[in-house]
């Protein structure tokens, strides 16, 4: 040690440069962790304290509670705005305003951006968007998910048309991105104006309740135009989009869970359309029996229960991951593990409107159902449906039209498809639900099952208008339609099984169809009943 020492001092002192070149190097490096810091202050401390007295995470807090520890790569970290408007170019902030990068959740490359609140309130401006848009382009390059943290008051004011011109780049990135690789947005604040339809052209959308609004227009503007007096939280907030308008698949208490529940999401997507879906190792047997089932749903026809009690026991583990669970809750959607392949899994739900479909169910289970044919996931059908809701606000609203897209939906989709008929199967609805004629590859139907035009009471209204004896008229129906036979002896239902046997049927089917390979004719794209 002492030697090398004397030679370093010596070279010194043979050669002075050296010397000159190692203090460069210092101060050079110096001055990047000094440029580094400055970047991950975003506002500065006093905002910060602020974002976190409001119980929101800072945007580099949420991406290091996603990112698996130590993976996260930063993108244009010193990147400023180019704005000289209205004292724009005396303040420039190092990032403008928003964190992009890479990092690995849960093993997988995943691309991120976040906005950070701290600076300018988040808002969009030319630089901001040309951030998110590399970071999704890499994202199409190379087929990984991408993840986005919007906190954010809108456009920037201060860049006019440029700022409209940023939010048009991300929107057309969304558009090339949708159906080829999965993207999540995660509202952790505000999102207003041009900033909520990044997040509606996108695969999932997560709010944080009491922190988080979308609206295109707020409060003021509203109370301006329609003379509405309404809150941020009544006109944005989580409540509205997760029970009225759809618009969000689910909201938590806190940007910690959010995030959390995301990471869990990501178990169920591919990295991009091109991937099988991700299987993972389970202790619960693909031959399970589920005696349970066999007594869940009432002999009386006209009794509720709980489908969600059908879809814990069949699915691994009892682990249901349920999407717009506040949402037409006559229908559930959401993704499983069955036999350790994932799946998405929707069921008519009796125990509401007795699992009626009208315009909001068909219209939440089509985009659910389109959204797990894009990424290669199987599609489990559990159905006990009356059929369509009749009414004219159902009529006026466009239920011919909703409906439909469920419709097309199902018969566009070329991924397994497994049916079990659980109880009703009326009309239409029959048809809708991912029947054998909609090319369904396993259709099962549990002896107690009723697949008709309408129920017996209804048909024999018609039927024996004028009867004098309706009640043998309406035993004589179900003997002959009231039950699955008739479909059966069709070919319209390949199998009547045991309830306690339907989750090692349907493990069987799913491994049996890995290899299915099924084309639609090609088109530049079908015209769904939008």
């Amino acid at each position: 040690m002492m030697l090398s020492r004397r030679w370093a001092v010596a070279a010194v002192a043979a050669r002075p440069w050296l010397g000159a070149v190692r203090q460069s190097s210092i101060a050079a490096t110096a001055r990047l962790e000094a440029r580094r810091t400055e970047s991950k202050l975003g506002g500065g401390e006093k905002r910060i304290a602020a974002q976190h007295s409001k119980g929101k995470l800072t945007a580099r807090e949420r991406i290091d509670v996603l990112a698996d520890p130590g993976t996260f790569r930063e993108y244009d970290a010193f990147r400023v705005h180019n704005c000289n408007n209205f004292g724009m170019d005396k303040e420039h902030i190092t990032g403008d305003g928003v964190v992009t990068g890479s990092c690995m959740v849960n093993g997988r490359t995943v691309f991120v951006y976040s906005q950070d609140f701290t600076v300018w309130g988040g808002s969009l401006g030319l630089v901001h968007a040309e951030k998110i848009c590399k970071i999704m382009d890499k994202a199409m390059l190379i087929g990984a998910p991408v993840i986005g943290f919007s906190d954010s008051g809108g456009a920037r004011i201060q860049e006019g048309v440029e700022s409209l011109a940023g939010y048009a780049d991300v929107f057309q990135r969304n558009v090339m991105s949708s159906g080829v690789i999965p993207q999540i947005s995660l509202i952790m604040g505000p999102s207003a104006g041009g900033a909520v339809y990044s997040p509606a052209l996108t695969d999932f959308t997560f709010m944080v309740k009491n922190t988080a609004y979308l609206y295109v227009t707020g409060p003021d503007v509203v109370k301006q135009v329609t003379n509405e007096d309404v809150t941020h939280a009544e006109l944005g907030g989580y409540h509205p989009h997760t029970t009225k308008s759809g618009v969000a698949h689910g909201a938590y208490d806190n940007d910690v869970l959010t995030i959390r529940k995301t990471r869990q999401l990501l178990n169920y997507l591919p990295d991009n359309n091109k991937e099988a879906v991700p299987d993972r190792e389970t202790n619960d047997p693909p031959t399970r029996s589920c005696p349970s089932l066999d007594t869940v749903v009432p002999d009386d026809q006209g009794l509720a229960y709980d489908v969600k009690d059908v879809i814990t026991k069949l699915v691994d583990e009892e682990e249901f991951f349920e999407i717009q669970e506040d949402y037409a809750k006559n229908i559930v959607v959401g993704f499983a593990h069955m036999g350790g392949k994932a799946v998405g899994i929707v069921a008519n739900q009796p125990k509401v409107a007795s699992g009626v479909l009208d315009i909001n169910s068909s219209v939440k289970a089509a985009r659910f159902v389109r959204t797990c044919d894009c990424y290669n996931i199987p599609i489990v059908t559990l159905v006990d449906v009356p059929g369509f809701l009749p009414g004219t606000v159902q009529e006026y609203g466009g239920i011919i039209r909703n409906g439909a897209k469920l419709l097309y939906a199902f018969a566009e989709a070329t991924v397994p498809k497994i049916t079990v008929v659980l109880r009703k199967a009326y009309g239409g609805a029959y048809d809708v639900m991912s029947s054998k004629h909609l090319r369904g590859d396993s259709n099962y139907a549990w002896p107690n099952a009723e697949i008709a035009v309408m129920g017996a009471k209804g048909a024999c209204a018609i039927i024996h208008r004028g009867s004098d004896d309706l009640e043998r008229d309406e035993n004589a129906y179900i003997e002959a339609f009231g039950n699955p036979y008739p479909a059966a002896q069709k070919g319209y239902i390949d199998d009547i099984i045991l309830p306690r046997d339907t989750r090692a049927r349907i493990c069987e089917d799913l491994r049996m169809l890995e290899g299915k390979e099924q084309e639609n004719p090609w088109k530049k794209h079908g015209n769904i009943p939008l």
